[in-house]
């Protein structure tokens, strides 16, 4: 269930983040190499990036499939940044593809992107979704990454790091309910990601370090995650430790923040 990527490095068109490889999301948009759930990413799809003017992320989302948006594909060309999160979108089961469903989410300094599924989502929503965080309108977007985002979100405000923010979410999200929790994340100096279901691939290569579900190219520097893990990733260092090092969440209700 979808496709997503985050990059930190020297700034590049997103065309040359999205478009150009042979095997970028464009291609994962409709012939992935290693999507383990569905065929196809065609129920829509989104753009986050930073710009140095600002601290708050733009974005670009859409419905339609990542190939039939032709003015998209121009404006990548001059659309330049530092640090990306892109996503294209198979719909899970009961969710419509509307365009509030389209991720990255943002809020506040942050991007966030859910590569999987919520095996029941009530009660994942009724615990981590409810009541949303202030100001947060992705988070009370009507499909199961929801919830995951709001949680996320009450996690960094109260000041956890960006990894550790995903993965608190993975762990308070499998109390509730067995899923597949592949979160990706970034803040604009930092970007973070979970493998907890699906498949995940750190590179570094030219100062830029990427986080993908999957490989865009043949480079042999791809390394995959383990399942079960956590990665953070800034300018310097790429970090892996383990999404259940701390001890699990109960299943409880959450505190807006």
């Amino acid at each position: 269930m979808c496709r997503h990527l985050a990059y930190l490095g020297p700034p590049a068109t997103l065309h040359d983040l999205l478009h150009a490889p042979a095997h970028g999301l464009l291609t994962q948009a409709h012939a992935p190499r290693e999507q383990r759930y569905g065929t196809v990413n065609a129920d829509g799809f989104g753009a986050g990036w930073y710009t140095a003017d600002r601290p708050a992320p733009l974005r670009y989302r859409r419905a339609m499939p990542m190939w039939a948006d032709a003015s998209f594909a121009d404006a990548a060309r001059a659309l330049r940044a530092g640090c990306v999160v892109a996503a294209v979108r198979d719909a899970t089961l009961g969710f419509g593809p509307d365009e509030s469903c389209a991720q990255p989410f943002r809020a506040d300094t942050w991007l966030f992107s859910h590569n999987g599924a919520v095996a029941d989502d009530a009660a994942v929503y009724a615990r981590l979704g409810v009541p949303p965080p202030h100001g947060a309108l992705d988070a009370r977007t009507p499909v199961d990454s929801a919830p995951l985002f709001a949680h996320a979100l009450r996690a960094w405000r109260s000041g956890a790091d960006l990894g550790a923010g995903l993965a608190a979410t993975v762990r308070a999200a499998r109390a509730c309910s067995p899923g597949r929790y592949n979160l990706l994340a970034a803040d604009g100096h930092r970007i973070a990601a979970t493998a907890a279901g699906d498949t995940l691939y750190t590179l570094r290569r030219g100062g830029g370090v990427w986080l993908a579900s999957e490989p865009f190219d043949d480079d042999p520097a791809w390394r995959p995650v383990p399942d079960g893990s956590v990665v953070t990733a800034d300018a310097d260092r790429t970090a892996v430790a383990p999404i259940d090092r701390e001890r699990g969440e109960p299943c409880s209700a959450s505190t807006s923040t």
